[in-house]
This record gives structure tokens, sequence and C-alpha cells, in this order.
């Protein structure tokens, strides 16, 4: 370790050390979740939102509703509850993001070492869907030069940012707000323009694009196929949500059902209890900023609900097993929402060909003894819900009807068929990521599989093979913890009043005050700060061992090190002898050759108390610190690296 000091080079063995700065490591982009959080508690914003945006295109809308799972596998949520990184992330962008109406700090702010190198050259790019996958290649290949023309099907740009999340957990103005700081890097975006009507993938290559990106999403839900979910009144969630978002939303009765326990389920319903009045004040309020006449149609009108609405979720999920986020399930029940917990539907109740009731079933096990997902359950254990409207939020689907069998773009079960190391689909010229190539998931990841298509893409037309590599280097760390530190408990951000927030689409989440993001920012345990042992000036006081307050430094014989496979490795080499002389050696022999120090790393939480306890200052406190940059070198038979795997 101590020839890697404040110097780097070019480490492979380094994924210990990675996966050691956990929040790092689990997020797909592998944004500096502790450089910006840190940066935050020292006051440097400016630093903060640099470190932030680095990696990330949509830093400011991953702020407000990103699944985190960087907080998921936050340290400090092993001791009580992680850190707020979402929260933080936010508390920056609103000071330095593209929100602010200036994109200065978003475009200087990109760590083009995540680029691949060369230029375009000006070739033209297709990219199909304004979405967080199409817009983030869109993004990176305008900066290496191409001139990327983005086609929308619907008239503005977002995809599920604008369809999927509901106007009062992610604002609009901040989504076009993001989306036009990409646009100014060069970006051509059209709307109106679908894909298999308005134009095709052979079009497309008529008109000289030298490379299709499709990122045209899950557009579609699912309903169950069950008695009664063909009768008016009931609804899939993306239709119903995309309605909502757009300020039109599907007349909707008094008593609501959505049958659903993830987190879109959740938006339908948290959607489905405001009331229309509030749809109509949002919409009267977009036209006078366009400068139009206020009018509200008889259609509209009519929907106008008086007096509460009731809106019940039901799930097959124990409480325990609901993957909906905890915050979502627990400010839907301050809003008013229902749950019905380990309940399965079994028919839509008909009455005069509409929805009168949800009969549901109790659900004994969602999954089976192999874990697969199996339901059973109790059909003597039988419920029914009174309910006007039916949702159904179970999942998305596909809608691959723009296919043709000229433009060579294969399919397998819903979703188009890529190489899942470059995203290239079995035409070579057109690439595809994001939910339509894996499935629904996590914003965050679709912008990392479209990183990985843009560098592909721009392989493909330049005849290179890029690849990420890893540079390190371990420095003193000279830094302070803030104050009590160990005592500071997790704060959400605050929240509009529950009664408020149910009557409007005013947004609920509200921005940290700045003593609140430093003292939040101040819980992070700092994982990419280690300790550094010094063997030969260690004078075995135990000091370290006495003052750790996790009680994670031992110190034992070497017979305590043999205790598994690699200890004895260890040993043997330390020794210098074989593996079978080590084992000819007693107990006795070993712990009085000497003794080891063992520490826990994965529990250490970097107090630095044991380095300024040691006397011989043997233990010193060193930030490891790394950077991913992209390498790029000339390939004689592109074809080969790009080609689908058993095709």
């Amino acid at each position: 370790m101590a020839q890697a000091k404040n110097q780097y080079e070019q480490v492979s063995g380094t994924e210990y050390w990675l996966k050691m700065v956990k929040c790092q490591d689990a997020c797909p982009v592998h944004t500096d979740a502790c450089g910006y959080v840190t940066a935050i508690a020292e006051g440097r914003d400016a630093d903060a939102y640099r470190i932030a945006r680095a990696t990330n295109p949509f830093a400011s809308i991953c702020g407000r509703v990103c699944g985190a799972p960087c907080e998921a596998n936050c340290r400090r949520g092993s001791l009580d509850e992680p850190v707020s990184i979402r929260a933080l992330k936010r508390f920056v962008t609103e000071k330095f993001g593209p929100e602010t109406g200036d994109f200065t700090a978003y475009v200087e702010g990109c760590n083009r070492a995540m680029l691949p190198l060369g230029s375009g050259n000006g070739d033209r790019i297709a990219v199909v869907g304004a979405g967080v996958a199409g817009m983030t290649v869109a993004h990176d290949l305008a900066q290496l030069g191409y001139k990327v023309t983005v086609f929308e099907a619907y008239s503005s740009p977002g995809g599920m940012l604008t369809a999927g999340v509901p106007v009062f957990r992610l604002p609009r103005n901040l989504v076009m707000k993001e989306i036009e700081a990409i646009l100014s890097l060069g970006v051509e975006l059209k709307c109106n323009q679908r894909l298999g009507k308005d134009f095709t993938i052979q079009s497309l290559r008529k008109e000289g694009y030298k490379a299709v990106f499709l990122g045209v999403g899950l557009p579609k839900g699912r309903k169950l196929e069950i008695p009664g979910a063909e009768l008016k009144g009931v609804y899939d969630g993306m239709d119903f949500l995309r309605a909502f978002n757009e300020g039109k939303p599907l007349p909707v009765g008094k008593k609501i059902v959505v049958i659903g326990g993830g987190n879109v389920a959740y938006d339908v319903a948290r959607s489905a209890i405001r009331p229309l009045e509030a749809m109509e004040r949002e919409e009267a309020v977009a036209d006078m900023q366009r400068g139009e006449s206020i009018a509200y149609d008889v259609a509209r009108s009519a929907q106008r609900m008086t007096g509460d609405k009731e809106v019940h979720v039901v799930c097959l999920e124990s409480r325990k097993e609901m993957p909906a986020d905890e915050i979502e399930v627990s400010e839907g029940a301050e809003e008013g929402l229902k749950l019905h917990n380990s309940r399965g539907p079994v028919e839509i109740v008909d009455k005069n060909g509409s929805v009168a009731g949800l009969k549901t079933q109790e659900c004994v096990a969602v999954f089976d003894a192999t874990g697969r997902f199996n339901p059973t359950f109790n059909k003597d254990n039988i419920e029914i819900i009174e309910a006007d409207t039916v949702i159904f939020s179970i999942g998305q689907s596909s809608d691959l009807s723009f296919l043709t069998p000229e433009d060579g773009v294969e399919s397998n079960r819903g979703l188009i068929k890529v190489n899942p190391e470059t995203y290239q689909t079995t035409a070579p010229d057109v690439f595809a990521c994001g939910d339509i190539a894996h499935g629904p998931r996590l914003f965050i990841s679709a912008i990392r599989s479209a990183q990985i298509a843009a560098r592909s893409m721009h392989d493909f037309l330049r005849g290179t093979h890029t690849e990420e590599t890893v540079r390190t280097r371990w420095e003193t760390a000279q830094y302070t913890m803030h104050e009590e530190w160990d005592a500071l408990k997790r704060l959400h951000p605050p929240v509009v009043d529950a009664a408020q927030r149910a009557g409007s689409l005013d947004v609920i989440e509200e921005v940290y005050p700045d003593a609140a993001a430093r003292a939040q920012a101040g819980r992070c345990l700092r994982c990419n700060v280690n300790t550094v042992f010094t063997t030969g000036m260690c004078v075995a006081c135990r000091g370290c061992v006495d003052v750790c307050p996790e009680n994670l430094i031992r110190l034992v014989g070497l017979n305590d090190l043999c205790k598994s496979d690699d200890g004895k490795a260890e040993v043997a080499g330390l020794l210098n002898v074989s593996l079978d002389e080590l084992a000819g050696m007693s107990r006795e022999k070993l712990d009085a050759v000497g003794g080891v120090m063992l520490k826990d790393e994965s529990t250490c939480i970097r107090c630095g108390m044991c380095a300024s306890r040691c006397p011989s200052h043997a233990i010193t406190m060193e930030r490891f610190v790394y950077e991913r940059m992209c390498v790029s070198s000339p390939v004689r038979n592109p074809g080969l690296l790009y080609s689908i795997a058993g095709r």
C-alpha cells in the first residue's frame, strides 16, 4: 500500500477497496456519493454539485425520484439508518442545476473522461424516444461530435419521467430544464413523431442516419385475465398516469381500487386520490403561463368530484414483502389510502356493465419454497371491496408493432434482443437499451445502460473498442467528523402537510434548509477513508483494540489466522514455509513466532480513534481515491466484437 501513496498507478486488483465505498459501488453510474455528501457537510456546495453531476446527465431529476441504491447500501444503515443521499443531491442541484435556468455548471460538470476517445465527425445519429435512455445517449454522442436527432412520439419529451411519475413528485418544469440542458449541447428534438407511423427504421437509414438507437420503453400497462377486466371503469395504470400527468385525467368514481404493491401502484393511488379540481387549477396556471385563454370544456367540468374519494390498494404481498418504498406507503396512508395486504384479485364485480367491486381472496404465500413467484391462496377467505373504478398497476409491457422484417431487429418475449455487453441489436446499426431491452428497472440503471450503448455506437462507427479502467491512489486523510455525528438521526426532508398535499398537486417533498443539510451530510461515515497499519512500528500495546467503539480490532496469535485456507496461505507466506510445514507447527509455536492485528473493514465507522490512540503512530488514516475513465483502441474486425452471442 505504501508504494501507491501520493501517486496514480494502474491497478487491476482494487475490487476490494472499490466495494468498501459501498454507496459509489452500488450506484450504476458510480456517482461519488461519499464525495458530494462530504462536500455538503463542509459547505462546499459548488463542488458537491460538480461531483453529483459528473457521471449523471439527470442529476437534478435523480435528486427527486431516484430509487437510490446508494442509500440501500449505505454503511451508516448498518448502525441506524442510511444517510439521506438522494435528498442531499437535490439540495445542491437546486442551487446549481439546470432548474436555475443557467446550464453552465451542468455543461462544465460532465466527466468527459467517461466518454470514449475520438470524434463523431458530424455523422448523423437517430435516437427514438426522448426518455431517460434516449436523452442520455443523445447527451453523450453530441459531446463526441455527432449530429443527433431525437424523435419523440408524444407532444413533449421525458418518457416515463413525464408519463409515469406524478407531477406532485417531479415538477414538469424541472424535467424540461434538464432536457433543455441536453438540447443545448446541439441535440435536435422532433416531437409528435411516432416510429412505425411517421417514420421507420428503414426510412432513417435512407435519410443517411449512420446508426439508430431505440429507447422506446415499455409504454403499455398489464391487466390480469380475470372476469370483469374489460368492464367500463377498469384501467391500466400506465394509461391512467399518462392521462393524469397530461392534465386530462380519466374519469373515475368515488370508490377506487388500485391493484399492485409497488411504487408505481402508489403513484397511481396517490394520483387517484387527488381531486380533479387540482388538475384544472394546474392546467389553468399552465395556460396562463403560455398566454392562452382559460377554458374548461363540458366533459372536464362533468368529471369534477364532489366530496371525498376512497382509494384502496390491494396487493398480494404482506406488509413486509411489499416492493413499494416505506416512505410511499406511510405517506399514502397519511393521505387516506386504505391498504389491503395479502389479498389476490379473483374477479371484478359486474353491475349492469360497470364496476361494482373487486372480489379478493387471501394470499397465503407469494413465493414457493424455491423462491419463485408462485402465489398460493386460501379460497375460503373471500372479501369484496366496493368500487366503481379499478386500476391495474402490476407491470408494464412493450409495443413492438413498429418492427418489420426489413429492419433486421429481433425480439424475444416482448423485449428487443440485444448483446448485453454492447446493447447492439441483431441489426448491426441499431442499438437499444433501457426498459425495452432489459425490462423495468430504476431510472439510474437506464442511464447506465444508455452510457454503454452510446459508447458502443461510437465504437461501431469508428472501428474502435472502448473499455473502462480505474486509476487509484492513496493520500493522507485530513478531516473532522461533524459534531455529534454518531448521535445524529436521519431526518427526512420536510414534506407538505398530508391534508394539504392530498387536495392539491403541490410538490410533496421540500428541500432541506442549509443547517439541516449540513447536519444530515455530517452523518456520512466516509467509507473512502481507511486505517492503514505500518507493522514495523506497532508495539502491540492494544491501545487501538481498547479504544475501538465498534470492537472490530483484535490482536491475535498466528494460530488464529490459520483457521481459514486464506489465512493459512497468508501465514505460510509470512513465514516463508510450505503449507505442509505450516501444518506441522504447533499452536504454541505459531503464537510464539508473532501475532497479527485483525480488523473488520466492513463495519469500521472511520472515527479515527485508533489512529489518535496509537502511541507509535503505526496507524494512519488514509483516503482511497479512484477515477474511472474510458480507454479506446482500434480493432481489426468490429463486427466480431459487436455481434449477438449465439446469433
